[in-house]
């Protein structure tokens, strides 16, 4: 059980830190200067965006180690 925890606590940060890294980049673009609708509209989407994006690579990469983890009963 104590192991489900731990997995819990690595992938909600892994999460957040993928959502806080892909918002960092989105931003940089300046994206909502081409939007034609409200500033505050593109701000959200911006978060929207990130949140998609963060968490799609977050998933792939956890799965990718998850992945390479379970090679090992391949050998057994």
């Amino acid at each position: 059980m104590k192991l489900l925890g731990i997995q819990g606590i690595l992938t909600i940060i892994s999460h957040l830190s993928f959502i806080a890294l892909a918002f960092w980049a989105i931003s940089a673009l300046h994206i909502e200067r081409l939007m034609p609708f409200n500033p505050r509209q593109a701000r959200v989407l911006i978060v929207m965006l990130a949140v998609a994006v963060g968490f799609g690579c977050s998933s792939f990469f956890l799965d990718f180690i998850n992945n390479v983890r379970n090679l090992g009963y391949l050998v057994r």
